[in-house]
């Protein structure tokens, strides 16, 4: 299934995002299309604004949709990964911390289909570290037997941490997101020692496991996305393993290296 023809659904309906998400309906169990919209919204997908058009047509100008089908194909080869659906739109341009924090894109990965929100500034490079990680997402979720809606915090940090590393390996440092960058080692151990590893078992569905996820309200910006980074930079250090040979091992198991630790020396 692969790419799905979401420009040419732009092409006619770009003013009309609710009527585009009807095409969507049937990937989503139950869902109306304003829901489905509104979901996305929440997670970088457009909302329309007057020169949106112009926006639009730069995209296919720069060939987004060959780019990313291109860069799929070869991680689906090189990963054994899933054929997806997967649905490329215009990200939020009036996103002010989508801006900041990852170029103007995003994505939202599923087990079974793949949402990529772009920007007419991505360069080549950066829809290429966009696909990797977000693929990287789905081949985690379908590689390794344990249920999503079972994961706890463990789970998710490992499973950005993945996704990254893979950016990294196949894309080049300098196109790895800014936060993997934003906290030293020392800090990172306090983040370990604080907040991880007390709450390392809390459910994806409990309001804390957020805010350590992405750093909300006073918790450190981001801190379970570095934390995932710098758990699997360990593991590949110590074992020398690929993010293929990643993708079904346990979190338990590339954490180890942290968790066998003394809980007041998490990182020695």
């Amino acid at each position: 299934m692969s790419i799905i023809t979401t420009d040419q659904w732009l092409q006619t309906d770009y003013y009309q995002p609710i009527k585009i998400c009807e095409n969507i309906k049937q990937y989503f169990h139950n869902a109306s299309a304003k829901e489905i919209y509104e979901y996305l919204v929440m997670h970088g997908m457009y909302q329309p604004i007057p020169q949106g058009t112009e926006q639009f047509k730069t995209l296919q100008e720069n060939k987004v949709w060959n780019t990313i089908n291109e860069e799929f194909l070869s991680l689906q080869k090189e990963w054994e990964g899933p054929d997806i659906p997967i649905f490329i739109f215009p990200s939020d341009s009036q996103n002010t911390r989508l801006k900041k924090l990852s170029q103007g894109k995003s994505g939202l990965a599923f087990k079974d289909k793949l949402f990529l929100f772009v920007s007419q500034e991505n360069t080549e490079k950066e829809l290429k570290a966009l696909i990797t990680h977000e693929y990287n997402h789905v081949c985690r979720l379908t590689k390794w037997e344990k249920d999503e809606k079972d994961y706890v915090l463990l789970d998710t940090i490992i499973l950005e941490g993945l996704a990254e590393n893979a950016v990294l390996e196949r894309v080049g440092k300098e196109y790895v997101a800014e936060w993997t960058s934003y906290y030293a080692e020392n800090e990172l151990s306090h983040i370990w020692k604080d907040l991880i590893y007390p709450n390392r078992n809390v459910s994806k569905f409990d309001f804390i496991h957020q805010m350590i996820v992405y750093g909300l309200d006073d918790y450190p910006k981001m801190s379970g996305y570095c934390m995932g980074y710098s758990l699997i930079k360990k593991y590949v250090k110590a074992f020398k393993v690929t993010s293929k040979e990643m993708l079904s091992m346990e979190s338990n198991t590339i954490a180890q290296l942290l968790l066998d630790n003394d809980e007041h020396h998490p990182l020695l």
